[in-house]
């Protein structure tokens, strides 16, 4: 299985084409789909890593890859720029896939 890298700037994509992950950037709406579109169909691409403005995006797309089990997992990953989530946001994540308060 391999990662693929859905980016909206070149620095990430660099990054981690030095650690052996390829991967596409993309500035527009559609073409990030259609390239998150192309990953899932891939049957090689077992983990989608996308930046968290295109997550952003593509939240309504991404929620349905992660409700389907034959689909790639999906990761969100800070750009550059850094972390634009909550501090609460692995725990907020957890709670609401569990129901369990942590």
């Amino acid at each position: 299985m391999k990662m693929y890298l859905i980016s909206d700037n070149a620095d990430t994509l660099i990054g981690f084409r030095l650690a052996g992950v390829e991967g596409v950037v993309v500035h527009e709406r559609e073409k990030a789909e259609e390239e998150l579109k192309k990953a899932c169909n891939n049957p090689d691409i077992g983990i989608i890593l996308i930046t968290e403005s295109l997550t952003e995006e593509l939240e309504e797309e991404i929620n349905k890859i992660k409700l389907d089990p034959k689909m790639p997992i999906v990761t969100t990953i800070p750009d550059r720029h850094g972390l634009r989530r909550n501090k609460d946001y692995i725990t907020r994540n957890i709670r609401e896939s569990i129901g369990l308060k942590i």
